[in-house]
This record gives C-alpha cells, sequence and structure tokens, in this order.
C-alpha cells in the first residue's frame, strides 16, 4: 500500500531470507520500513543488503543510513502528458511521447557486492 508500514512488513520477509542481497523497493516511504527490518534483523545495510528506492523524497537524505534512490521529474512528465492530451484532442493522432530521465542519486544504502 505504498506505506513504511507495508515495507516494514516486507522487509521483515525479506530480512529472514540470507540470499537477499539488494531490494529495489517501489518507494523511498516503503524503503524506510525496509530499512528499519533489516536492521532489526541484524541484517547490515549496507554490508549485507543494497536498498535502493524511487521518489527522492526530501526525508531520503536523512534515512539512516542515506537512501540511494531514483528521482524522477515528475513536473515534467506531467507537463508532457498534458502536452499530449492537448495534442490527442486537438489532432486525434498519435504524437510520440519522449522519455523523462530518471536520475539514479547514490547514497550510503548501497554498497558493492563481496
Amino acid at each position: 500500500d505504498w506505506t513504511a508500514s507495508s515495507g516494514y512488513e516486507l522487509g521483515r520477509r525479506l530480512a529472514a531470507d540470507e540470499a537477499v542481497t539488494a531490494v529495489f523497493v517501489a518507494n523511498d516511504h516503503m524503503a524506510m520500513g525496509v530499512l528499519r527490518a533489516l536492521r532489526e534483523a541484524g541484517r547490515r545495510v549496507p554490508e549485507d543488503v543494497s536498498v535502493v528506492g524511487f521518489d527522492d523524497v526530501p526525508e531520503a537524505a536523512y534515512f539512516w543510513p542515506p537512501l540511494t534512490t531514483v528521482r524522477q521529474d515528475f513536473g515534467e512528465l506531467g507537463r508532457q502528458a498534458f502536452r499530449l492530451l492537448l495534442h490527442r484532442i486537438a489532432s486525434r493522432d498519435g504524437e510520440p511521447a519522449r522519455l523523462v530521465e530518471p536520475e539514479l542519486v547514490v547514497r550510503e544504502s548501497t554498497g558493492m557486492s563481496p
């Protein structure tokens, strides 16, 4: 459900599996819950498990450890979607959508695998 508590519950299951060495989480709030579950299970981040979130919420840099995340320019994405919608309404033909490139923001929650 995209919340820290759902990330925590899923993180508890992941933490129990020693084969898990990296987790890409659907958003930064869920990643916060995963980080807590891993810490409670004695799994070290990033030494044992690397964690990456998505969104780059302002708090991500202040999680412990600071969260590696994917930043998406949602404002530009919205502008492009609106332009595409207006174009489709006006001309009824498709215009190729431009890709909004995400940016990987590397912080301390990821490390090199052994």
